[in-house]
């Protein structure tokens, strides 16, 4: 046998693409309210304040004006686009044609952008009055303390019972409303050490929903997993994740995601052109409708 025969050794690649992981699109755009728009900006809603009646003590009397507060809420549009090349000279050297997988890539990345936009919504500063001119600041008192249930605590449920205190306090219905708290990885391995949330001598109306070894649902709420929270909300040794209910958060969609794969006449090679595109925007609609969790972070 010859010696050389290693110098006859077959290698074999890979005939697919494979798209790496990452967070696949937008985890929070089914979580809230949403509107299509036009223009420089929009008003998702006009909002119409509480009233009391006044007690009647005396006959014939004239009759007072009771004047309801009023508001509208503004949404302002972001655009983001994806723009990826693919050279006609590299196909010609691929085993696999990558051309769907880059256009599948760029929908994902700017699915990841409009949780962007909502997750700075959710304390960020809101744009009211008759054109936006008044900025409204996220409620501080809506706002769970990073000690409640023990000092240098992650999210428990101690905090969640708490931030349910503060939405019934101010009406929010339960059983009217959809009500989501934002986690992390770190938030949710804080809960799978919750005595509260395994333990099965709380198998009662309030345990927790399991799927796959996953907390889903605690005390009405429905937990929704994005890694974009960690960053986006985080503060000094602690982040604050986002609890509300679907009519309190709004996303307004100017155009939504769209994509174009054509040929670049104008390159040398004329390279396929995969792009991308959208604009959107996001806001708070309710202050008392969105409150906040703050887990900590050694």
């Amino acid at each position: 046998m010859s010696l050389d025969l290693v110098n006859l050794y077959g290698r074999q690649y890979a005939t697919n693409v494979q798209i790496l992981l990452q967070q696949k699109g937008s985890k929070l755009s089914g979580t809230v309210d949403t509107g299509t728009y036009t223009g420089d900006q929009a008003s998702p809603v006009d909002q119409i304040g509480a009233v009391e009646a006044s007690e009647v003590t005396t006959r014939f009397a004239n009759m007072p004006r009771t004047d309801a507060p009023t508001a509208r809420r503004w949404v302002f549009p972001t655009d983001y686009d994806v723009n990826q090349l693919i050279d006609k000279f590299d196909k010609l050297r691929l085993l696999s044609d990558p051309q769907s997988k880059y256009v599948t890539n760029a929908t994902l990345g700017l699915g990841r952008k409009k949780d962007r936009e909502i997750i700075l919504a959710f304390t960020g500063t809101a744009k009211t009055g008759v054109s936006g001119g008044t900025s409204t600041s996220f409620t501080a008192a809506n706002e769970v303390d990073v000690a409640t249930g023990g000092a240098n605590s992650r999210i428990n449920t101690a905090k969640i019972r708490a931030v349910r205190e503060l939405m019934e306090a101010n009406h929010i219905d339960f059983s009217m409303e959809e009500a989501f708290i934002g986690v992390t990885a770190k938030d949710l391995s804080a809960l799978r050490n919750e005595i509260q949330m395994i333990g099965t001598e709380y198998k009662n109306g309030d345990a927790p929903i399991l799927v796959n070894g996953e907390v889903t649902k605690f005390l009405g709420f429905t937990f929704v997993h994005c890694e974009l929270i960690e960053t986006l909300l985080a503060g000094t040794n602690e982040v604050t994740l986002p609890v509300w209910v679907k009519s309190g958060m709004h996303l307004g969609i100017w155009n939504d995601i769209t994509t174009d794969v054509s040929e670049r006449k104008d390159l040398r090679g004329l390279p396929w052109q995969a792009y991308a595109y959208m604009t959107c925007g996001a806001t708070r609609l309710e202050e008392n409708k969105v409150y906040a969790i703050e887990s900590y972070r050694a």
